[in-house]
């Protein structure tokens, strides 16, 4: 019987990407992936696993010094001291680093060849690590076609850096299908570049163990890797253990029926209560999002920055809550008598009709000319995203409507 711990998208020193959380505890934020890699680490060394495997991009890219390559092979040296193995495929962000080439890796650490798919045989526990690794970011052959034969005598796994047939939010770098990951032979395939866990496969095992930290809110909810027990020659447990140390989280609160705001603000610290909870005891980086039909709609939006501080001040009494974002997306009742004006019907179905910023123009292509050049210019205000486009568009539209709403309702 034997362990291994299985782990993937480590992304060394990449930043947590907000500005809004540089005004929180900045050495929390700074340091949560070099926490939650060293975390892993000790996790390794707790269940003393045979050897540990990294399914590709290990870092993030051309970093300007060394001081990142430094700090993964200290913790190297930690694992080699303990007898624990380590077998490694670059990624495409690794592909572009120069600390991947550049740094004399410790003994105990093996990086499978770029050029073509290797076994390394681990005799002592009869156990075949099949692996290729990425040279250069944008692979786009599949691979795993090209991965070795099993070894019947041994346990096989395979190691791959890949986007399978897709995956939401990431690039579709040497693709296959899990079908090609079966006719393989194999009895577990380590794989990495998706960043939300998935168990793909049974019988054999298929998993991408998500990435060790969350970055943004995209990636919310419990992140960390996976520890695979073997008996045997065969998977007995394959269980997910949490590594991050900031949990990124999406709160909905639906005010539906608030009258006040002191409502609002009590139903809205229940529910930021509990996300608190489910963490854990780690910070929380939250995006708050607040809708449903409320008769206290114009006051909300009357003085939107002073409902922001209330509410900045509601996570901060529940200890190490930081809120990423505030989005107010609430709406008067249909009855109220103010919505009801055809001048503002028109003006939202004019809203309405616009489909992206870029719509807006000229009008708007001459206000971002007369910008001063440290605003960021025409790139920063206007996303080439589709979805952030949609976005921005929302949050204008529920900006403008509440804000004539609140000046109406005002006495």
């Amino acid at each position: 019987m034997f362990i291994f711990l299985h782990c993937a998208d480590i992304h060394l020193d990449s930043p947590l990407r907000n500005l809004a959380l540089r005004e929180q505890d900045g050495s929390v934020i700074r340091g949560a992936v070099r926490r939650a890699f060293a975390d892993l680490v000790q996790l390794a060394l707790d269940q003393q696993v045979a050897f540990v495997l990294i399914g590709g991009d290990l870092y993030d890219g051309a970093w300007k010094d060394y001081h990142t390559g430094l700090y993964f092979i200290s913790h190297m040296q930690r694992l080699g001291r303990a007898g624990i193995r380590v077998f490694l495929v670059s990624g495409n962000h690794d592909a572009s680093s120069r600390i991947t080439t550049a740094l004399r890796l410790p003994d105990n650490v093996v990086q499978f060849s770029t050029r073509r798919a290797e076994t390394v045989v681990l005799e002592d526990l009869r156990v075949a690590i099949h692996g290729r690794g990425y040279d250069r970011r944008a692979v786009t052959d599949n691979l795993a076609l090209s991965y070795p034969d099993p070894d019947p005598d041994m346990f096989n796994i395979g190691l791959l850096h890949t986007g399978l047939s897709g995956r939401p939010g990431h690039e579709p770098y040497a693709p296959c299908t899990v079908e090609d990951l079966v006719s393989r032979g194999y009895d577990y395939w380590a794989l990495g570049h998706v960043h939300q866990r998935e168990v793909v496969h049974r019988d054999p095992w298929i998993v991408f163990p998500g990435n060790i930290q969350g970055r943004h809110i995209r990636e919310a909810g419990p992140r960390g890797a996976t520890l695979v027990t073997v008996e045997n020659g065969k998977v007995t447990a394959v269980e997910h253990r949490d590594l991050d140390v900031v949990r990124w989280s999406l709160c909905r609160v639906d005010l539906t029926g608030c009258t006040s705001v002191d409502e609002v603000l009590e139903r809205t610290g229940h529910d930021l209560s509990d996300t608190a909870d489910r963490a854990d005891g780690r910070p929380v980086a939250v995006r708050l999002e607040l809708s449903g039909e409320v008769s206290c709609h114009p006051e909300l939006h009357r003085d939107r920055e002073h409902l922001v501080s209330e509410l900045m001040a509601l996570a901060g009494d529940l200890g190490e809550v930081w809120l990423e974002k505030i989005r107010l997306r609430t709406r008067p009742p249909a009855c109220d008598p103010v919505t009801a004006d055809p001048g503002l019907e028109d003006l939202e179905r004019l809203l309405a009709e616009i489909d992206s910023p870029l719509e807006l123009a000229p009008e708007l292509e001459k206000f971002l000319g007369r910008l001063p050049p440290e605003l960021g210019g025409r790139e920063s205000l206007l996303p080439d995203d589709p979805a952030q486009s949609r976005e921005l568009l929302s949050t204008a539209r529920d900006l403008l409507l509440g804000r004539i709403l609140g000046h109406r309702g005002t006495p």
